[in-house]
């Protein structure tokens, strides 16, 4: 069975405005007033997160960048200029009602998307996410209501990696945060690596789940309206 994936693509978003976007396009779905899965690609201004596992102390020096905590899985991580976030609101009973799949599902996307681009990527057992030469590259935090999935991954593109150091990245002590520029990604006289970076996601994500691209709304999201600007 083929699914249908509406992508929506914006640049630099508040992050309190993606999440209000990510809440009512995953009601929408689990109301079944869409009958689509929908892939939110976008960056945020600098900002730390922290989700249900989140320690205290692995706050380090938040400086001026703000903090929000929210429902995800996970401990703290870091978003900003530079990172390719997507938010899948995926309706896993289409799917497979199964959150360990999805997550590894969610691995191995942004694996199929890294190595094209040709920097080696695995994962590194206990922890979820996405690591290349020893070093992680992705983070993943999901919620899921109703067998609704929202919140999702964050792929390093350009970040400037110093800002993990402001916390403990994913309360993983030790941890060296790397990024596709850092790794040397992309092909020599291919497209700029954030866009090859956009274009494999997109292209990972619609083989491993099965779906066809539907055409981006320009103006507003194809579910409802719910993504606009």
């Amino acid at each position: 069975m083929t699914h249908r994936l509406a992508v929506i693509e914006r640049s630099l978003v508040p992050y309190q405005t993606a999440l209000a976007w990510q809440r009512d396009l995953a009601q929408a779905r689990i109301e079944g007033r869409t009958d689509r899965d929908v892939l939110v690609l976008l960056e945020h201004p600098p900002v730390l997160t922290c989700g249900r596992a989140t320690r205290p102390e692995h706050l380090l020096d938040p400086g001026g960048i703000d903090v929000v905590s929210v429902e995800r899985g996970g401990d703290v991580t870091y978003h900003g200029p530079g990172q390719l976030v997507g938010y899948p609101i995926v309706d896993l009973r289409a799917h497979r009602p199964d959150l360990h799949w999805y997550l590894r599902a969610l691995e191995d996307v942004l694996i199929d998307a890294v190595r094209s681009l040709g920097v080696p990527a695995g994962v590194r057992r206990p922890h979820t996410g996405v690591w290349t030469r020893g070093r992680k590259i992705a983070s993943i935090g999901v919620h899921v209501k109703q067998w609704v999935t929202w919140h999702g991954f964050a792929l390093n593109v350009t970040t400037d990696l110093d800002a993990f150091r402001r916390i403990v990245p994913c309360g993983l002590a030790g941890i060296a945060m790397t990024s596709l520029a850092r790794e040397g990604g992309g092909r020599p006289g291919g497209p700029p690596l954030w866009r090859a970076a956009r274009d494999a996601v997109i292209a990972a994500f619609a083989r491993r789940f099965d779906a066809e691209v539907l055409t981006p709304a320009a103006d507003g999201e194809p579910a409802g309206g719910a993504v606009r600007g």
